[in-house]
Protein backbone atom coordinates (compact mmCIF):
# COMPACT_ATOMS: atom_id res chain seq x y z
CA UNK A 1 0.00 0.00 0.00
CA UNK A 2 1.25 3.46 -0.85
CA UNK A 3 1.72 6.12 1.77
CA UNK A 4 -1.17 8.52 2.35
CA UNK A 5 -0.30 12.09 3.24
CA UNK A 6 -3.17 14.32 4.30
CA UNK A 7 -3.65 17.57 6.17
CA UNK A 8 -5.53 17.19 9.44
CA UNK A 9 -6.89 19.48 12.13
CA UNK A 10 -5.61 18.69 15.59
CA UNK A 11 -7.78 19.73 18.49
CA UNK A 12 -5.83 21.06 21.45
CA UNK A 13 -6.17 22.03 25.08
CA UNK A 14 -3.66 23.39 27.56
CA UNK A 15 -4.20 22.00 31.05
CA UNK A 16 -2.75 21.83 34.53
CA UNK A 17 -0.40 18.86 34.69
CA UNK A 18 -2.12 16.72 37.30
CA UNK A 19 -3.30 13.11 37.60
CA UNK A 20 -6.55 12.49 35.74
CA UNK A 21 -6.41 15.54 33.47
CA UNK A 22 -6.10 13.45 30.30
CA UNK A 23 -8.89 11.06 31.31
CA UNK A 24 -11.13 13.99 32.24
CA UNK A 25 -10.55 15.63 28.86
CA UNK A 26 -11.17 12.43 26.89
CA UNK A 27 -14.27 11.29 28.80
CA UNK A 28 -16.90 13.48 27.07
CA UNK A 29 -15.54 12.46 23.66
CA UNK A 30 -15.64 8.77 24.58
CA UNK A 31 -19.23 9.12 25.79
CA UNK A 32 -20.16 10.58 22.37
CA UNK A 33 -18.41 7.73 20.52
CA UNK A 34 -15.33 9.55 19.25
CA UNK A 35 -12.96 7.19 17.41
CA UNK A 36 -9.64 8.96 17.93
CA UNK A 37 -6.62 8.01 15.83
CA UNK A 38 -4.13 10.36 17.49
CA UNK A 39 -3.86 11.40 21.14
CA UNK A 40 -0.81 13.24 22.40
CA UNK A 41 -0.36 14.46 25.94
CA UNK A 42 2.79 16.13 27.20
CA UNK A 43 4.02 18.55 29.81
CA UNK A 44 6.08 21.62 29.09
CA UNK A 45 9.78 21.31 29.96
CA UNK A 46 10.69 23.92 32.53
CA UNK A 47 7.01 24.51 33.31
CA UNK A 48 6.08 21.10 34.71
CA UNK A 49 2.79 22.42 36.12
CA UNK A 50 1.45 22.97 32.56
CA UNK A 51 0.66 20.42 29.87
CA UNK A 52 -1.11 20.05 26.54
CA UNK A 53 -3.43 17.50 24.99
CA UNK A 54 -3.78 17.22 21.22
CA UNK A 55 -6.02 14.80 19.36
CA UNK A 56 -7.53 13.85 16.01
CA UNK A 57 -10.15 13.46 14.56
CA UNK A 58 -13.00 15.41 16.02
CA UNK A 59 -15.81 14.62 13.60
CA UNK A 60 -19.56 15.12 13.78
CA UNK A 61 -21.71 17.56 15.68
CA UNK A 62 -21.99 15.56 18.94
CA UNK A 63 -18.25 14.91 19.16
CA UNK A 64 -17.42 18.53 18.25
CA UNK A 65 -19.72 19.84 20.98
CA UNK A 66 -18.22 17.36 23.48
CA UNK A 67 -14.70 18.46 22.50
CA UNK A 68 -15.56 22.12 23.00
CA UNK A 69 -17.16 21.36 26.38
CA UNK A 70 -13.95 19.55 27.34
CA UNK A 71 -12.02 22.74 26.61
CA UNK A 72 -10.59 21.62 23.27
CA UNK A 73 -10.44 23.80 20.18
CA UNK A 74 -8.91 23.52 16.72
CA UNK A 75 -5.17 24.04 16.86
CA UNK A 76 -3.67 26.65 14.56
CA UNK A 77 -0.60 24.58 13.67
CA UNK A 78 -0.62 23.18 10.11
CA UNK A 79 -0.46 19.39 10.53
CA UNK A 80 -0.07 16.32 8.32
CA UNK A 81 -0.99 12.70 8.99
CA UNK A 82 1.21 10.20 7.14
CA UNK A 83 0.21 6.52 7.08
CA UNK A 84 1.17 3.43 5.12
CA UNK A 85 3.41 0.43 4.91
CA UNK A 86 6.76 0.78 6.62
CA UNK A 87 10.09 0.17 4.97
CA UNK A 88 13.60 0.52 6.38
CA UNK A 89 14.84 4.09 6.16
CA UNK A 90 11.40 5.64 5.54
CA UNK A 91 11.55 8.00 8.53
CA UNK A 92 15.02 9.14 7.57
CA UNK A 93 14.02 9.65 3.91
CA UNK A 94 11.12 11.85 4.99
CA UNK A 95 13.25 13.83 7.47
CA UNK A 96 16.05 14.29 4.91
CA UNK A 97 13.68 15.43 2.14
CA UNK A 98 12.08 18.01 4.43
CA UNK A 99 15.46 19.21 5.72
CA UNK A 100 16.99 19.47 2.24
CA UNK A 101 14.11 21.73 1.21
CA UNK A 102 14.74 24.04 4.16
CA UNK A 103 11.41 23.24 5.82
CA UNK A 104 11.44 23.29 9.62
CA UNK A 105 9.27 20.92 11.63
CA UNK A 106 7.39 22.19 14.67
CA UNK A 107 6.95 18.61 15.85
CA UNK A 108 7.01 14.99 14.74
CA UNK A 109 5.44 11.95 16.38
CA UNK A 110 6.00 8.69 14.48
CA UNK A 111 5.68 4.98 15.12
CA UNK A 112 5.61 1.64 13.38
CA UNK A 113 3.18 -1.06 14.47
CA UNK A 114 2.80 -4.41 12.72
CA UNK A 115 4.58 -3.10 9.62
CA UNK A 116 2.49 0.07 9.35
CA UNK A 117 4.11 3.51 9.52
CA UNK A 118 2.20 6.40 11.05
CA UNK A 119 3.40 9.95 11.69
CA UNK A 120 1.95 13.30 12.65
CA UNK A 121 4.02 16.29 11.53
CA UNK A 122 3.49 19.94 12.44
CA UNK A 123 4.79 22.90 10.43
CA UNK A 124 5.33 26.64 10.79
CA UNK A 125 3.00 27.55 7.92
CA UNK A 126 0.47 26.23 5.41
CA UNK A 127 3.05 26.88 2.68
CA UNK A 128 5.53 24.58 4.43
CA UNK A 129 2.82 21.95 4.86
CA UNK A 130 1.95 22.03 1.15
CA UNK A 131 5.61 21.78 0.22
CA UNK A 132 6.07 18.86 2.63
CA UNK A 133 3.20 16.86 1.10
CA UNK A 134 5.06 16.61 -2.20
CA UNK A 135 8.42 16.02 -0.52
CA UNK A 136 7.06 13.18 1.63
CA UNK A 137 5.33 11.47 -1.29
CA UNK A 138 8.51 11.61 -3.35
CA UNK A 139 10.67 10.39 -0.46
CA UNK A 140 8.27 7.51 0.26
CA UNK A 141 8.26 6.42 -3.38
CA UNK A 142 11.96 5.60 -3.02
CA UNK A 143 13.01 8.03 -5.74
CA UNK A 144 16.05 8.97 -3.70
CA UNK A 145 19.49 7.51 -3.66
CA UNK A 146 19.66 4.67 -1.14
CA UNK A 147 15.94 3.77 -1.13
CA UNK A 148 15.65 2.31 -4.62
Amino acid sequence: MALTVKPIKLWRREIENKPGALAQTLEPLAIQGADLQVVMGYRYPGREEKAAIELYPVAGKKVSVAAERAGLSEAAIPTLLVQGDNKPGLGHAIARAIANAGVNLDFLVAQVMEGRYSAVLGFDSEADLKKAVLLIKKAASGKRRGLE
